[in-house]
C-alpha cells in the first residue's frame, strides 16, 4: 500500500471516528429531550413540583403516606401524578372496574414487563395474554391439590419447630431480673424463616437460612438487592434514566445485573439438582412443573417469581403484624385465649381444621395486613383511553395504579376509627367475615386475585400461633413512625428490634 493510500485510510478512519461521535452526540442530545419532554418541567402543581424536589419528605416518613394525604383530600378518592403519567387511586369502584368489569382494559402492561423483566422473566406476575393464562392454569391445578396443601402444612410446622422457635429460644439470654430475655431482628427472623420455607417449598431444596449461625445466603441477598434496584427503575421519572445506564453498565443498574446473575446461576444449578434428584412423589412446585414444561429459562422465571410471592410477602405480613401486635396485649391476649380453647394446652401442631375455627386469629392478621398490606400498590397500563367510574380520564399507554396502603387508612371506606388495629371489625357474632376484596384488595381481586392466597394465610396463622403461645414479643422503639425501603413488597428500613420474653403460658 503506497504511502497516501495509508493517509487516505487513516483520514477517512478519522472522518468515520468523528461522524460516530457527531451521530452519538445528537442521539443523546434527541434522548435527553424526549426524557426532558416526558418529565413535563413545565407542569407547576404542587404535586409534581414535590415529587421531583421530593419535598414531600418534609411531612411524611414514606412515599405511600404521602399519597394517601393526597388520596383523602381527593373528592373522588383518585390523583394524577404528571410527571409519572400515573392515576392513582384509592376508591374501591375504580378499584372494581380496573380489576373486574374493564380487566382487558388493564393488563400488567409492557412497561412494567420491562421494568422487572430482568428479574422476573416471563413469571406469572410479569405476563399477560396466552402465557398468564397458562401459568394460573398451572398453578391453580397445583396449589388447589390436597398432596401440596398438605406438603406445604408439613414443611411450615416442620420449620418452625426444629428451626424457628428453638432459635429464639436459643438466643434467650437472662437480665439482672432473672426474666428470660432477648433482643433480635424480626423482620430478619421471619425473612430466613419465610425463604427457606418457600426453597424447600418451590424447589425441593433447603438454603439452610434460619440455623443457628444465621449464614449468609448469596441468593436471598442477591434477591433482596434485585427487588430493591428493579423497583427504584419504576419510580424514575422517566425510563430513559435507568435504560440509559444500563446500556452503559453503571451504577445502580451494574448492581442489578450482577445481582440477576447470582439468582440466575443459583437458580439454574437448584433446576440441575432437582432434574439429576429425579421427580418421582416429589411435591415441591419445580417438580409438578417440569412434567409440562422444558424449558430451563421458562422454569427460572416461574420459580423465581413463586420465591417473590412465597417469602417476601409472607415475610412482610407478618413483620407487620407483630409491629402491631407489640402495641396492643389486649389482642394479643384473645388470640392466645382462642388458641387454648381451640387447640388446647398440650398440642404442638394445630390441624388445618382447628386453624380454620380461629375466627379471632384470622380478623387480627386481615386486620394487620389492611393496615401495613405486603405490597402497597399495584399498577396497570391502560390499552386504550377510558373513563374511570368517577369520572378520571385515562390515556392509552397511561399508568393506572390502585393503592392498597392507602385504602386500609380511608375514613370513607372503614369509618371514622380507620387507623386503629381493631380486628373485631372482621367479626359478626363472633364469626370472621371477608371484606368486600375491592376495598381489601390485598390479595388483589377479580380475575387476578391470589392462588396462593389460603396457603400464605395458613402460613402466617401458623408462625402466629407458635410464637404468641410461648413468647412475648415488643416493639423496642414502639413509638417511631414505621419507614419502607424502597422494593416490590413493604419491607421496614433497619429491621424490626423487639425484645422477647418467654412465656410461661402456652
Amino acid at each position: 500500500m503506497s504511502f497516501q493510500g495509508f493517509l487516505s485510510l487513516q483520514s477517512m478512519s478519522a472522518t468515520c471516528g468523528f461522524l460516530f461521535f457527531a451521530f452519538t452526540l445528537l442521539f443523546s442530545f434527541f434522548s435527553f429531550l424526549v426524557f426532558v419532554s416526558r418529565m413535563k418541567p413545565w407542569c407547576n402543581c404542587d404535586v409534581c413540583k414535590s415529587y421531583l424536589t421530593v419535598s414531600w419528605l418534609n411531612k411524611f416518613p414514606n412515599l405511600c403516606d404521602w399519597y394517601t394525604h393526597l388520596l383523602r383530600k381527593s373528592p373522588t378518592g383518585t390523583i394524577h401524578v404528571h410527571v409519572l403519567e400515573n392515576t392513582i387511586t384509592s376508591n374501591p369502584v375504580n378499584v372494581e372496574y380496573i380489576l373486574k368489569t374493564n380487566f382487558q382494559n388493564y393488563p400488567k402492561g409492557k412497561p412494567f414487563s420491562v421494568i422487572l423483566g430482568d428479574l422476573l422473566g416471563r413469571g406469572i406476575f410479569n405476563v399477560d395474554g396466552e402465557s398468564w393464562k397458562l401459568q394460573r392454569k398451572m398453578a391453580s391445578l397445583e396449589l388447589g391439590s390436597v398432596a401440596i396443601r398438605t406438603n406445604a402444612m408439613e414443611l411450615v410446622n416442620e420449620e418452625i419447630h426444629a428451626r424457628l422457635i428453638p432459635f429464639i429460644m436459643g438466643s434467650v439470654t437472662h437480665d439482672e431480673l432473672n426474666d428470660s430475655v432477648c433482643v433480635l431482628d424480626l423482620q430478619d427472623i421471619l425473612r430466613r424463616f419465610s425463604f427457606d420455607n418457600i426453597c424447600k417449598f418451590s424447589f425441593g431444596l433447603d438454603p439452610g437460612c434460619l440455623l443457628p449461625n444465621l449464614p449468609v445466603s448469596n441468593l436471598a441477598d442477591a434477591f433482596d438487592l434485585a427487588s430493591k434496584l428493579s423497583a427504584e427503575r419504576a419510580m424514575n421519572a422517566s425510563p430513559f434514566i435507568w435504560k440509559l445506564k444500563r446500556l452503559l453498565n453503571v451504577g445502580s443498574e451494574r448492581k442489578l445485573r450482577e445481582a440477576i446473575n447470582v439468582v440466575n446461576d443459583v437458580a439454574n444449578e437448584m433446576i440441575k439438582q432437582r432434574i439429576e434428584m429425579g421427580f418421582n412423589t416429589r411435591n415441591d412446585l419445580l417438580s409438578r412443573f417440569t412434567g409440562s414444561i422444558n424449558d430451563d429459562v421458562y422454569l427460572r422465571d416461574i420459580v423465581v417469581s413463586f420465591l417473590l410471592a412465597g417469602r417476601d410477602t409472607i415475610a412482610s405480613g407478618l413483620t407487620g403484624f407483630f409491629m402491631l401486635l407489640s402495641k396492643s396485649p389486649e389482642v394479643e391476649e384473645l388470640i392466645r385465649e382462642e388458641a387454648g380453647r381451640v387447640v388446647g394446652p398440650g398440642q404442638e401442631f394445630p390441624s388445618f381444621e382447628q386453624i380454620r375455627e380461629m375466627h379471632y386469629l384470622n380478623a387480627a392478621i386481615h386486620e394487620s395486613m389492611r393496615l401495613f398490606p405486603p405490597i402497597q400498590f399495584d399498577s396497570k397500563f391502560a390499552t386504550e383511553d377510558d373513563v374511570l367510574p368517577d369520572g378520571t380520564f385515562v390515556r392509552k399507554g397511561s399508568r393506572v395504579t390502585y393503592h392498597p396502603y392507602a385504602m386500609g387508612r380511608m375514613e370513607n371506606i372503614w369509618g371514622p376509627d380507620c387507623l386503629e388495629f381493631r380486628p373485631e371489625r372482621w367479626l359478626r357474632d363472633g364469626v370472621f367475615v371477608p371484606a368486600c376484596p375491592f376495598k381489601y384488595p390485598v390479595f388483589q381481586a377479580g380475575v387476578r386475585v391470589c392462588l396462593g392466597k389460603d396457603l400464605a394465610l395458613m402460613e402466617m396463622k401458623s408462625v402466629v400461633l407458635a410464637l404468641v403461645r410461648r413468647f412475648d414479643i415488643r416493639v423496642v422503639q414502639s413509638g417511631q413512625e414505621p419507614r419502607f425501603e424502597p422494593g416490590l413488597t413493604a419491607t421496614l428500613r433497619g429491621g424490626l428490634p423487639v425484645r422477647v420474653r418467654v412465656c410461661e403460658r402456652k
